[in-house]
């Protein structure tokens, strides 16, 4: 392969890109060209290495095949942080924000939150937490072998060596190892995902993990069985915030209150969906 100009070859991985119907082409090319060549690739006058061509045409070829971006180049940003991604670990998106971000609000003026985060994926929303309340205790639960070490090695790189405690194990029998009453608040992005809206979704998410984003029941599996099953490990004052689909909202707020939580909220993301949906235990149980 003949050693090429840096413009070049991202014009090239752009042109091939669009004509593979890559929304925003010449995004995921400067990705491309960032993770091979390095950030300063717009201001060299040398050519790339043949290796680096050779690689760039390699992953634009696997991208144009619509796998995920993220996927290929490994690592994402999360809030002001980076996570490792892979196959098998559902890719954290800019939508989970407000579910750390309103939590961690909540959280505050609460000396070291015990924070527990189920479904927890890569530990975007249970590191999201830490990161913005740095007190903040908090346990990540999740299933699957093959988002766990990617569960893993985030939360061994987070702010500090205690920043979290992983725990392999399932949602639907985990709160029989809790204790009444422990919990500060407990959050966690489920499968919502419903069998007819898998199949309109864009081809990339057929990489990613179908037990992250799949759920029966049109989409309320899990949101049914985790808002009651893990009320009584909240503490009274202590609130349970997940995320949902834009078309959910009123249907897992009905789940909360029939679950015995008060002051159920609906959230909105900065496209005005409903995304978050938050609900308070009392403060005293009848």
């Amino acid at each position: 392969m003949v050693m090429r100009q840096p413009r070049e070859v991202f014009a090239q991985i752009k042109n091939t890109l669009q004509q593979a119907g890559i929304e925003d082409a010449a995004f995921d090319a400067k990705c491309l060209m960032e993770f091979v060549a390095g950030q300063e690739w717009r201001w060299r006058d040398t050519p790339l290495e043949q290796e680096q061509c050779e690689r760039l045409m390699g992953l634009t070829a696997q991208r144009a095949q619509r796998y995920p971006l993220q996927y290929l180049i490994g690592k994402w940003p999360f809030l002001d942080f980076e996570l490792e991604v892979g196959p098998g670990v559902l890719i954290p998106r800019a939508d989970t924000e407000l579910l750390c971000e309103t939590a961690a609000q909540r959280l505050q003026g609460v000396s070291e939150p015990k924070v527990l985060d189920l479904c927890a994926g890569s530990g975007c929303v249970g590191l999201g937490i830490k990161r913005l309340q740095p007190t903040a205790q908090v346990t990540c639960l999740e299933k699957s072998p093959q988002a766990l070490p990617y569960l893993q090695k985030n939360a061994a790189a987070a702010l500090s060596a205690n920043a979290v405690t992983v725990v392999q194990g399932d949602v639907f029998d985990y709160q029989n190892e809790l204790q009444p009453n422990s919990l500060d608040c407990v959050v966690s992005n489920p499968p919502y995902i419903t069998h007819e809206e898998m199949q309109t979704l864009e081809p990339e998410l057929s990489f990613e993990p179908n037990m992250a984003l799949e759920a029966e029941q049109q989409g309320l599996l899990f949101y049914q069985h985790i808002a009651p099953a893990y009320y009584f490990a909240i503490k009274p004052s202590g609130f349970f915030a997940v995320e949902i689909g834009c078309a959910q909202g009123e249907a897992v707020k009905q789940i909360f209150l029939q679950a015995g939580y008060q002051s159920v909220e609906i959230f909105k993301d900065y496209g005005a969906n409903d995304r978050v949906v938050m609900g308070r235990k009392p403060d005293k149980t009848v």
